[in-house]
């Protein structure tokens, strides 16, 4: 079965705890924090692989969740670093966040691609001595990692695309000029699946065709096969329209011609200004001359480079070949598309917004970031709440709550810890 469009969940590791500790040592008093950092978090790594054709593993597992990494401990030893979990996908696969449909990254080079990041590991105690704070008893928890709900979608990565109606012989074409070996018989929609084929055209130049299944009208705006498959013509360099002009069908072909343009316009305005060869199949059972040489002087007149063949006894393909060839040394490479996703600002450590709500009288105070700071006090300990009252000041809390009225006694909640206000 081939896919070309699945959605996935990738959960990236948790970064591990900072450690609170002491050093303890026979002759050694007072021997000061030594707690470890904690590791990060593992991270979920996307890599072209092209050994795979179609998103077909995603149908089974739809959810991939990287390593935590592992708390600090004492002694100074740092928590270990969590696993990373490398997903692999056919090569021209687009990434994008489910909920706005933006693009994070096209996996279509070599280089790995890290999806969603970790959490970094959270600072032992021994980072919080100082002069004056000698025996810090907090420390700082581990972030936790990204998370993401993806669509994933195929591209296919091809020079050359084959278009026509349904049964006007790409894949026959595709079977003649390279080593692919596509389903061939005489009927329509037989190509239910994109297939790929290497062009060889001489020892030192190949390139990459692909036989899009056949269009209908309607294809643009979702009718048939088409528009399923029209993503995958949208990288390649040159289009081969390929018309049959036999007659056997009583089709006309530059009715043909023009309603494949159409769609093509319908879906993407940059697709229908795509370079085009344009190519009469056949022509070793044409029944009817006239409209065939109607259809050469059509198209030639709109300037399209025009080639005549027969897929089925080889005749023209080879001149086929050598034209594609040239054309696509005049042309830009593949198309690789450029990423639009921007990544809010979630980082605790560096986004300290704070959101205060007054309700019965409780002013409550909300943040990302306060999550994480709670989590690292020891509210037993003097100086780590003298830590935590600092980062308040820091985050201008008090003069938010100040702003909004608050008076001396009245109750505040900072992520369901509550304390009294005292000027």
């Amino acid at each position: 079965m081939f896919v070309d469009l699945v959605k996935i969940r990738v959960f990236a590791g948790r970064g591990g705890d900072g450690a609170v500790s002491f050093h303890r040592e026979k002759y050694i008093a007072n021997g000061g924090p030594d707690g470890g950092d904690g590791g990060d978090g593992g991270n979920i790594v996307f890599v072209a692989d092209n050994h795979m054709s179609s998103l077909m593993d995603f149908r089974y597992t739809r959810k991939y969740v990287a390593g935590n990494g592992e708390n600090g401990r004492g002694g100074r030893c740092y928590g270990k670093r969590g696993a990373d979990v490398v997903v692999r996908v056919p090569r021209g696969t687009l990434v994008r966040e489910a909920n706005s449909g933006a693009l994070i990254q096209d996996i279509s080079s070599n280089e790995p691609f890290i999806v969603a990041h970790g959490g970094r590991g959270g600072w032992g105690n021994a980072h919080f001595a100082n002069a004056r704070r000698q025996t810090p008893r907090f420390a700082r928890p581990g972030l936790p990692g990204e998370s993401f709900e993806l669509i994933l979608e195929l591209k296919l990565l091809a020079d050359v695309g084959f278009l026509g109606f349904p049964n006007v012989g790409k894949s026959t074409l595709l079977s003649v000029i390279s080593a692919a070996r596509p389903k061939i018989a005489n009927y329509h929609f037989t190509t239910l699946v994109p297939n790929l084929g290497v062009v060889a055209v001489d020892e030192s130049t190949s390139f990459v065709a692909a036989d899009i299944p056949g269009l209908i009208e309607g294809a643009g705006t979702g009718a048939g096969l088409g528009h399923h498959f029209l993503r995958h013509v949208e990288r390649c360099r040159l289009l081969v329209h390929i018309v049959d002009v036999s007659g056997i069908e009583g089709r006309n072909p530059i009715e043909d011609f023009e309603t494949i343009n159409h769609e093509l316009a319908i879906y993407s305005e940059a697709l229908a200004k795509r370079p085009q060869i344009v190519v009469a199949n056949k022509i070793d059972t044409i029944l009817d001359e006239e409209k065939h040489a109607e259809f050469r002087d059509y198209i030639m007149a709109r300037g399209y480079e025009y080639y005549e063949m027969s897929a089925l006894t080889t005749e023209g393909t080879r001149e086929l070949v050598h034209a594609c060839a040239r054309r696509l040394q005049q042309l830009p490479p593949v198309l690789i598309f450029e990423p639009e996703y921007i990544p809010p600002q979630t980082d605790p450590q560096t986004n300290r917004e704070v959101e205060i709500t007054v309700q019965d009288g409780i002013y409550y105070v909300a943040g990302a970031w306060l999550e994480q700071l709670i989590r690292s006090v020891n509210f037993s300990d003097y100086e780590s709440r003298m830590f935590f009252d600092k980062a308040l000041h820091e985050a201008g809390v008090y003069e938010k709550l100040e702003e909004l009225g608050i008076s001396e006694g009245d109750t505040v909640d900072v992520e369901g810890y509550q304390f009294d206000y005292i000027v």
